[in-house]
């Protein structure tokens, strides 16, 4: 069974870390771990892991959501900063959101070091839980959240968050990693994920362990069409997965009325 339902992933009300079944409270904790450990390598280890082709497809996410000069975007696991930049180079004022500091403080650390585009937008930077978002409701023009909401304990939580947080006529981007449907290709994507992965890791950033549970974060997440379904349920309407290398990778958009 897959993190999609949260409340009865494991035995007991347990979730999963990984492979593993833990209380809700422990992985919430042990995420927090994982991303203080990587926070400094996170940019770096991207590039390492996705050959590159993250930058392609955060460029390819942007597109899709369309920022515009003026309007008010959540970036919520934003933490570095990297789909942030992009939007607010667009003239979008964005609110840079994430529940682990170190994340954030990198992210800001960058942001001071960027040369801003004319007409760039502003950047705040605030902890955040995705599960429990302090902004008011009808606030954001549109939500983001890239390779962050498979982290995320209870997603419907989130989901639900992001909803109310949107004014209506707000849109809901999202881009996750989960697997892939391509024969022979998915065969090379998981021994890629489940073995090189935390090598990598532990020769770049020195941590194999948080690798290996991002590797197998990923596998567990929903496949395309069980999370759109899901972000369905959670009251959006005109929903979309675009699916990138099978699966792998998708981009997911819905909209508040």
């Amino acid at each position: 069974m897959t993190d999609s339902t949260p409340m009865t992933d494991g035995e007991g009300g347990t979730v999963s870390f990984g492979y593993e079944n833990v209380t809700p409270e422990e992985k919430t904790r042990r995420v927090g771990e994982v991303f203080t450990s990587v926070a400094k390598k996170y940019d770096i280890m991207n590039d390492v892991m996705s050959f590159g082709m993250h930058r392609g497809w955060k460029d390819r996410f942007v597109k899709r959501v369309k920022p515009q000069p003026g309007e008010n975007i959540l970036d919520m696991a934003g933490g570095t900063g990297d789909i942030a930049f992009r939007m607010a180079d667009r003239g979008a004022n964005v609110t840079v959101a994430d529940i682990n500091q170190d994340m954030l403080d990198v992210g800001a650390e960058r942001a001071m070091e960027r040369d801003e585009a004319e007409g760039a937008g502003s950047l705040v930077f605030s902890n955040q839980n995705a599960e429990e978002v302090t902004f008011a409701s009808n606030t954001f023009d549109a939500y983001t959240i890239v390779f962050g909401i498979r982290n995320v304990t209870f997603k419907d939580k989130a989901l639900a968050e992001a909803y109310r947080v949107l004014r209506p006529g707000g849109r809901f981007f999202c881009m996750e990693f989960s697997v892939t449907d391509w024969s022979g290709f998915r065969e090379i994507y998981d021994l890629y994920s489940m073995h090189v992965m935390p090598r990598m890791g532990q020769v770049v950033a020195g941590d194999t362990e948080s690798y290996r549970y991002l590797a197998e974060s990923i596998r567990k997440f929903p496949r395309a069409p069980e999370f759109e379904a899901m972000i369905r349920s959670a009251g959006f309407v005109n929903t979309k997965a675009e699916i990138i290398l099978g699966g792998a990778v998708a981009i997911h958009s819905g909209w508040k009325v």
